[in-house]
């Protein structure tokens, strides 16, 4: 008799990345090659405090991105995460507080899940395929948006301190105009938008360059605030590549020129990082929990 044939081994499925945003839930599956091979996008459940609306919109993603019982999935949250416990820790925008997110997310997917937090989750995605691709040592990104919020990683690996890694947004302001202001209150895009009284970032960047006074006004004070709080971030962890992304990164130069110069004034006789626009867009978290789920199986 001939011999009998190894049974076939079925290929493992490639990680798909999911992002829980503050109004939308984006999955992606990507391809070797980087390329996306499926988008799909569902509103964000809000509020949520129990969190078992976006287990449920994370789960009907999955189905659609052709994900099975036990395929490796990565799940991106925003708020503070504490990935280590697989803790949901706080979202005000979504007003969850300490939910088990990665219970929930294995009973709803089967095993393979692995949660990351938006921020930086992006941040993987940036250094490895984006716009720090090959720098070495220590890499920050952030995400300049609804709000604001950076990520370190070390030689490739995300710093989470229990989740409170990052929080630059949150610094409160102790003088000048803004005085009393949380960071991400003055320097976001949407604070930047809503100061300047128009729809959003992009419209405000199209003013300052149309010689708009009161735009130009507007966006020095948001270099300004956003300098302050990157100059501590800088100094104390010496980034050699600083991303910025979110919806103001998208006026380019006409904000890193100007925050390029802002950070030197404040560090003189300090290394200055390398400071790049992001490259991935909204994509960036979905990508790099992608990623994250690829490393961990």
């Amino acid at each position: 008799m001939p011999p009998t044939p190894p049974p076939t081994r079925t290929a493992p499925a490639p990680p798909i990345g999911i992002d829980v945003g503050g109004t939308t839930v984006k999955g992606l599956r990507p391809g070797a090659d980087g390329t996306v091979l499926d988008d799909q996008r569902v509103p964000t459940p809000r509020p949520d405090p129990t969190g078992r609306g976006v287990v449920s919109a994370v789960a009907d993603l999955a189905a659609r991105l052709g994900h099975r019982p036990g395929d490796p999935v990565g799940v991106a949250l925003p708020g503070v995460v504490d990935e280590t416990s697989g803790i949901g820790v706080l979202s005000t925008n979504l007003g969850w507080t300490d939910v088990p997110f990665a219970a929930l997310l294995t009973a709803a997917l089967g095993t393979g899940v692995v949660l990351s937090h938006d921020v930086r989750a992006g941040a993987v995605a940036e250094a490895r395929t984006g716009a720090a691709r090959g720098a070495d040592g220590v890499v920050a990104f952030v995400p300049v948006g609804t709000g604001i919020a950076a990520a370190v990683l070390v030689d490739g690996v995300p710093l989470v301190a229990g989740g409170w890694a990052g929080e630059i947004g949150q610094l409160v302001l102790t003088e000048g105009p803004f005085r009393g202001l949380w960071v991400e209150e003055v320097a976001s895009a949407a604070a930047t938008a809503r100061r300047a009284g128009h729809a959003g970032a992009r419209e405000v960047a199209a003013a300052v360059r149309g010689g708009d006074a009161a735009a130009q006004q507007v966006w020095r004070e948001t270099v300004d605030v956003l300098a302050h709080a990157l100059a501590g971030l800088v100094a104390t962890v010496a980034p050699s590549v600083l991303v910025v992304g979110g919806g103001l990164a998208l006026a380019g130069d006409l904000l890193l020129d100007p925050l390029r110069a802002a950070l030197a004034d404040r560090l003189p006789g300090v290394r200055q990082p390398r400071i790049v626009a992001a490259l991935h867009g909204d994509t960036a978290a979905a990508r790099g929990a992608a990623m994250l789920a690829e490393v961990s199986r």
